[in-house]
């Protein structure tokens, strides 16, 4: 039975799973929409033939149950769901809980901020600060799986000596003994505590990759099975998962005790070697499918409580998420390639991210962060390098994994720093963006459509707004040292110290030094 509530300033049609397998929702006359799938911001607004499933699958990336319009209307349901857009109209399959459509107004931005405040509404807090104030820095493209003692020190040291400002550093994946066995190991790190010594006294805070995965044939294992941890097949036995890095056992996180032993086994890392955070990797759902565990839980479900362990640490980073908007967690892109069309679908997906209740944004590894994209140092394409640099400049976070002083001459190398000094200039900025999202979920990085809505701004993705005031527009094309650019209303000023008055395009110079970006005039 159809359910409508209508109070002065809302109203609420809730669609019940047991009234029809499929439920259909009109799109008015011209009306856009946006869904809270991170990998596809791309596409959006959806369009006819559009389809996507969440049903134990989040896209490799944040996702939320949600979707937002520029006439002002959400949709969320609490669990996961199938849509499909058709023939003028969003239709839902395959639902596992009740489709909400609410109206909160006219806009986008009262469509998110309405979804916002009533499904996943901010906890006042942020991560850590230090996320947001220097670069990052992970040593996965430079070590891959070979994490060393000598070599992070190496790493960290040339930083330095080439003229980037400490920050996070991140030790990524193999530093550990094994899979669930989360000890250093010895046979590469000598004296792990003096090594994080050594790299908070340089100026770095330290993080640790992690996951929810444990490896069989080890001490741990047999102890977390033994205590019923760990999730099992349809034989009550440990279930071997198939992942990037092999096969393994999941915590069963369910359990509050596998919780507990997963969060004490983080803390002694903290206590013991002076650990400031984690990298929280893996988590995503279709890695609970098919399994048993100790609570009635979705695959979904199975991947939030993996991101709830973030919780107890503000140095955090997660890049598979659901139903976890405005929590205080950073949230990373996928890995992105080497490649200009990488670079291309960067914008709209972080611009998703905003609107899905992630704000706390890093835009994945500069360059691209995918295994082997930099083995080859003929095929770095140091263009490329420099404007996904400046790309990553002023969004929330900015993360190195490749040495640009390794792939980069010296004069692109030149330029790549200035885009981090670029960035200093705004971090005040962005950090008070950051402190506001916190409070109010609002993201810090935002659609055209989402400040200026009425102008026809909803097909613009290949710019982006930082809070209210300053429009950005990086360099997505090879070769390209022009760049047109949608100055909103108002008065404007722009990296040339040109004034404009909006709505209007123009064209700016963008040589390979240059960001093109807008600033409110007063």
């Amino acid at each position: 039975m159809k359910k409508l509530v209508i109070t002065a300033v809302l109203v609420i049609v809730t669609l019940s799973c047991s009234e029809s397998p499929e439920y259909k929702i009109d799109v008015l006359s011209g009306e856009h929409w946006w869904i809270g799938i991170v990998t596809h911001g791309h596409m959006a607004p959806i369009s006819d033939g559009y389809n996507a499933d969440l049903n134990g699958f989040l896209y490799e990336n944040q996702a939320q149950p949600l979707l937002v319009s520029n006439a002002g209307r959400s949709i969320w349901s609490e669990e996961p769901f199938s849509v499909t857009v058709k023939n003028g109209a969003l239709v839902f399959d395959k639902n596992q809980g009740e489709i909400i459509l609410e109206s909160h107004g006219s806009t986008l931005k009262e469509a998110y901020m309405g979804a916002s405040a009533a499904y996943f509404p901010p906890t006042g807090t942020m991560p850590d600060e230090s996320l947001f104030l220097q670069p990052q820095y992970n040593t996965w493209i430079e070590l891959l799986y070979d994490q060393n003692q000598t070599d992070i020190l190496n790493y960290a040291q040339s930083i330095l000596d080439n003229g980037f400002p400490p920050g996070v550093i991140m030790i990524d994946d193999n530093w550990q003994q094994a899979y669930g066995v989360w000890e250093f190991r010895n046979e590469r790190f000598e004296d792990p505590k003096a090594m994080i010594n050594q790299l908070h006294d340089m100026g770095f805070k330290v993080m640790l990759w992690v996951c929810p995965f444990v490896s069989p044939d080890t001490q741990i294992y047999r102890e977390l099975r033994d205590k019923n941890l760990l999730l099992k097949d349809e034989t009550r036995r440990p279930k071997p998962v198939h992942w990037w890095n092999g096969q393994s056992a999941v915590l069963d996180l369910s359990n509050p005790d596998a919780s507990d032993w997963f969060k004490a086994r983080l803390q002694y890392l903290v206590d013991e070697f002076g650990v400031d955070g984690f990298k929280l990797d893996a988590g995503d759902p279709e890695y609970y499918i098919d399994t048993f565990s100790f609570g009635d839980v979705s695959p979904n479900e199975h991947a939030r409580l993996f991101a709830e362990i973030g919780l107890d640490f503000p140095l955090n980073e997660y890049r598979a998420t659901w139903k976890m908007g405005g929590q205080p967690l950073a949230q990373r892109l996928r890995d992105k390639g080497h490649s200009w069309d990488d670079l291309k679908v960067l914008v709209p997906h972080i611009l998703t991210q905003g609107i899905s209740g992630y704000a706390f944004t890093c835009p994945d590894m500069i360059g691209g962060g995918l295994m082997g994209s930099f083995i080859n140092l003929e095929k770095v394409d140091q263009e490329l390098m420099v404007r996904s640099a400046q790309t990553h400049a002023l969004m929330p976070m900015m993360q190195f994994s490749v040495a640009p002083w390794r792939v980069l001459s010296t004069e692109n190398l030149e330029f790549t720093k200035q885009a981090i000094q670029l960035r200093t200039e705004f971090i005040p900025v962005i950090l008070e963006l950051a402190k506001h999202a916190a409070k109010t979920g609002e993201p810090i990085v935002r659609y055209l459509e989402y400040e200026f809505p009425g102008y026809g701004y909803h097909t613009v993705v290949d710019q982006f707004m930082l809070g209210s005031d300053i429009v950005i527009a990086p360099v997505l094309e090879s070769g390209q040292r022009q760049r047109q650019l949608h100055v909103p209303p108002g008065s404007w000023v722009s990296h040339e110290g040109k004034s404009y008055t909006g709505p209007s395009v123009i064209t700016v110079e963008a040589p390979l030094n240059t960001l093109p970006y807008l600033k409110r005039s007063n």
